[in-house]
């Protein structure tokens, strides 16, 4: 099978090794990875913030650049929410606007054909044991897009039990939001780091190790956050550990 990696703005920026991780992992699992060089930010941004028709360019080059591919992987619960569940409603927007179906045509096309790395796993290879090894105390949350908009369910966790030497341990709280919200953070900054310091005191209750998360939009609110409560933990993305083994551990 031939996928696509959609890496997202936050990883290509900040997070590189998510994406080595996922171009690893899938390869072993005998997924050939391209990487399209022309892709760029999916538009959630501008969407969320209200410049709903700023998005529509972004979402014509997405289908653009991915179109022709048989799946399109990404390690971002949030982004992979915003081409399956908003690219729709750009589209339909557009046609109640009066400016025809075309939008919503092609969007059509690349909306089901857009993964969340674990659902991917899960239900398209079908797969749960990706032969992934990490000797660490885990304790996972849900992001809210993963949760909510996508439906991962148990998904990832099924996946962490798989992996040898890991001991997963549930997260106290852990449907609650961490607080981070895009923008929600800078203009609630004071709710957004209440209820990170929530999450990370619940994550530091469990005697985790690790806070693994989907998501590394979330694992830098929650990075940031246990950096200022000096919490013995360290935000790690789900892909990363699976892309662990015991010949090339995690760094």
């Amino acid at each position: 099978m031939r996928v696509a990696l959609f890496l997202t703005c936050v990883n290509d920026t900040l997070y590189p090794n998510t994406g080595r991780a996922v171009v690893k992992l899938l390869t072993r699992l005998g997924v050939e990875v391209d990487f399209p060089l022309a892709q760029t930010c999916c538009g959630q941004a501008h969407y969320n913030t209200g410049y709903r028709h700023e998005a529509e360019p972004l979402a014509r080059h997405f289908s653009d650049v991915f179109g022709e591919y048989e799946a399109i992987v990404t390690p971002s619960g949030s982004c992979a929410a915003m081409v399956r569940e908003l690219y729709p409603r750009l589209g339909e927007r557009a046609r109640a606007e009066g400016r025809g179906g075309a939008l919503a045509t092609l969007l059509a096309a690349v909306v089901p054909r857009t993964y969340e790395l674990t659902a991917f796993l899960v239900d398209v290879l079908g797969v749960t044991d990706v032969g992934a090894y990490y000797p660490h105390r885990v304790t996972y949350h849900p992001t809210c897009h993963g949760l909510r908009s996508l439906g991962l369910g148990d998904r990832p966790a099924h996946l962490l039990r798989a992996v040898k030497g890991l001991e997963l341990v549930e997260l106290p709280g852990a449907e609650e939001c961490c607080g981070f919200g895009g923008t929600f953070a800078l203009k609630n900054a004071a709710v957004s780091a209440a209820m990170g310091g929530d999450k990370v005191r619940n994550a530091e209750s469990t005697g985790a190790e690790v806070l693994c998360a989907a998501d590394n939009s979330c694992l830098l609110h929650l990075g940031g956050t246990m950096t200022r409560l000096d919490a013995a933990l360290r935000p790690v993305h789900l892909a990363e550990i699976l892309a662990s083994t015991e010949e090339e551990p995690a760094r």
